[in-house]
Formats: C-alpha cells, sequence, structure tokens
C-alpha cells in the first residue's frame, strides 16, 4: 500500500490530492485557479466565431458564438438581442451564447452591424 493516499477521512471530509489537507483548509486551489480558461479552443484575438453544432443535443442543431468580449450582464445583453434577430431561445454557458436552430448567417449580419469583426467557423 506505498501508492495509496488518502481521499476522505470520516473526521474532516475530502482531502486535497495535492496538498493532502482537507478541502476548507487547502492551501494550493486558491493558486490553481484561472481567471477565464480560453474556451473551445479559440484564440481571444477579438474575433467572434460562430460554429454549428448538433452532437450531444439530442440531434437538435444550434449556433454557437465564441469569443465574444463582454461579460455579465453586458454579455446577457447582447444575446438577448441576438436571439431576438433570430426569433428564437437560446442560453449563455461558460461565456459562450448557444442559439436554438442553425441562424449562422442572420448572427453573422447582425454581429457585423454592432461593429465587431465575425468569422463562421467549422464547414
Amino acid at each position: 500500500m506505498q501508492n495509496s493516499r488518502l481521499v476522505y477521512s470520516t473526521e474532516s471530509g475530502r482531502i486535497c490530492p495535492r496538498c493532502s489537507q482537507p478541502r476548507k483548509k487547502c492551501r494550493c486551489k486558491k493558486r490553481t485557479r484561472k481567471a477565464h480558461p480560453a474556451k473551445a479552443g479559440y484564440p481571444q484575438d477579438g474575433i467572434i466565431r460562430i460554429r454549428r453544432e448538433v452532437k450531444g443535443r439530442g440531434g437538435k442543431t444550434v449556433s454557437t458564438v465564441f469569443g465574444v468580449p463582454l461579460e455579465g450582464p453586458d454579455l446577457k445583453r447582447f444575446a438577448k438581442t441576438l436571439k431576438q434577430c433570430c426569433g428564437t431561445g437560446g442560453t449563455i454557458k461558460d461565456g459562450v451564447i448557444v442559439i436554438q436552430g442553425d441562424h449562422r448567417d442572420t448572427l453573422a449580419a447582425t454581429i457585423r452591424d454592432q461593429g465587431y469583426q465575425v468569422k463562421i467557423a467549422g464547414g
């Protein structure tokens, strides 16, 4: 049992695998968090990319918008504008705007009108 490491203790609960301290007293969790990791492998170069996705959605098609340089309430307002121009629903997940249906051309035109650079990614 040399390679075993403690994962859970009945006294203190979950144990951090890096520092071997209880999760509540973990010394390494604050250092390892990143502010905003690059999403979906796209570079953060100021260009908004629109992609059509079907995988993992039960065969339903969605348009995803990556790389929007907005956060919080500004991103919500921007997503609301995009949903209204397409006349459909959508959501925001991890900074990515997901619009129901294939609306890549409509979204690209609307985003260009807002003053951003746009690329339609994928096929």
